[in-house]
């Protein structure tokens, strides 16, 4: 039993002036492993008074020392590896082949950043005057569970090679990876103040950072809706904001796609991170002159996903985080029922034999872009199939939602599928791959977001650009 009663505060492990206990799951056994003691709204004002006593000296650091920095972060993280290992797949539930990528992404975050400022240019000459990028100040960053080492590690890379200080608030759910990381940050031994690390719940700690007048950036990953109350929030004091919300991203198959290539595509798209991803590729758009081939593939391809034992090898989709997570898509799926999509693979309840948290992968057909299910976040594994006319209707179906995070085009012809690309209306758009790009910007149109991260244009949203103008002779 993992009993965590530690918060990270100017450089020192203290005990929370929070009193509340919040029980650890296995995702895949549904026992509890540990207990969090969470943070309150006195400890969240005790770290950003810390964040602000170290922002003046570190504000004012050469770039030559914040390298220094983030490698030493980078390589006690790097240290790390088989605890954080362990501490994703026992808590959060991770697919051991998923749960490689996510301890590898945090220390692929410094190494990202420690490029970046080796060559940015703070000060540039812009007309006549001397343009200086300076610091914006004391960043909360908020960090959800389905990733939670890698978006701390991000954020927190990214803030610090721009000159801010950090408050990090953590997902209460995702304690023990929290632990690790603190540990990796005490080791690092950054001057007092300039990390600090609050676990506690949204509506206290979250809030406390969103509100302090002396937050002046705040970065989120996670819903739209909690989104929203952050913007709100920040509002009083105009703090600058980067959010990283939900999605209900389309994968459009054109109709010269070669689907022995395709389907798998777009299935991964679908269920990647256990189908808790905000760039899930959960709306399958298919050419009505195809359907019948498509529904037919992507159903047994969707029958075939092993979902099971997060240490299998074989398993590619596990367990939902928590009972909540699991009890919102299984409404999901009977609304979908309900509202008389076909269900081609999978529904309700858990897979047979297993006890944990499990969804059985699922795929609709019958779709229509107006039902609940093609409409709203699901964060699990559930496909909606949709079918199109043509390639127009395709662009329309796909810009009709409210989100805009990320797209998928599978097309046999690259140059096509670029075309289409450009008339979707999302911060990144994938053309024939899943791949990840580190250093292009990363954000959402509409209501997916506000602001990018990643390479220049994450740096550029920890900074502020101020000009010097000299009198002219």
């Amino acid at each position: 039993m993992n009993m965590i009663d530690r918060i990270f505060i100017d450089g020192q492990f203290v005990i929370p002036h929070g009193a509340e206990m919040f029980p650890l799951h296995n995702p895949a056994t549904r026992a509890v492993i540990g207990q969090v003691r969470l943070a309150d709204e006195e400890d969240a004002r005790q770290a950003i008074a810390a964040a602000k006593r170290a922002l003046p000296a570190f504000a004012t650091t050469s770039p030559p020392e914040r390298l220094a920095m983030l490698r030493r972060l980078r390589d006690e993280v790097a240290a790390r590896r088989e605890a954080l290992l362990e501490a994703v797949i026992e808590e959060y539930g991770a697919p051991a082949s998923r749960a490689a990528f996510m301890v590898d992404h945090p220390v692929a975050a410094f190494d990202e950043a420690i490029d970046l400022l080796e060559t940015y240019p703070f000060r540039r000459r812009v007309g006549a005057s001397e343009v200086v990028m300076t610091p914006s100040g004391v960043a909360g960053l908020i960090t959800p569970w389905n990733s939670n080492a890698g978006f701390i590690c991000g954020k927190v890379a990214t803030a610090l090679a721009a000159g801010c200080t950090v408050v990090v608030k953590p997902s209460e759910m995702s304690a023990t990876q929290t632990q690790v990381i603190m540990e990796a940050f005490h080791a690092a031994a950054l001057p007092a103040g300039v990390v600090n690390i609050v676990t506690g719940r949204g509506e206290t700690v979250g809030a406390e950072l969103s509100r302090h007048p002396d937050v002046a950036k705040i970065s989120f990953t996670g819903s739209t809706a909690v989104g929203k109350a952050i913007l709100q929030a920040g509002a009083a004091t105009l703090k600058r904001v980067t959010l990283e919300l939900g999605g209900k991203s389309p994968t459009i198959i054109l109709d010269d796609a070669d689907l022995e290539t395709a389907i798998p595509i777009a299935v991964q798209a679908a269920f990647m991170n256990s189908g808790q991803a905000c760039i899930a590729g959960t709306r399958l758009l298919a050419p009505r002159s195809r359907l019948a081939e498509i529904e037919h593939l992507a159903s047994t391809a969707v029958a075939a996903v092993q979902v099971g034992d997060p240490r299998d090898p074989r398993t590619t989709v596990g367990p939902m985080v928590s009972e909540r997570q699991w009890e919102r898509v299984q409404r999901y799926i009977r609304l979908g029922i309900e509202e008389s999509a076909r269900l081609l693979a999978g529904g309700p309840g858990r897979p047979e034999g297993l006890a944990g948290w499990f969804v059985r992968p699922t795929l609709f057909g019958g779709v229509t872009n107006d039902m609940t299910i093609a409409r709203e976040e699901i964060f699990g594994p559930v496909l909606s199939l949709i079918a199109y006319e043509n390639e127009d209707d395709a662009v329309r179906i796909a810009n009709d939602t409210v989100y805009g995070l990320q797209a998928y085009v599978l097309s046999g012809d690259q140059a096509r599928g670029e075309r289409v690309a450009e008339r979707l209306e999302a911060g990144r758009v994938l053309v024939n791959t899943l791949a990840h790009d580190p250093k292009a910007p990363f954000g959402g149109f509409k209501q997916s977001g506000l602001g990018r991260e990643y390479g220049i244009f994450g740096l550029e949203a920890y900074l502020e650009p101020k000009s010097l103008i000299g009198k002219r002779s």
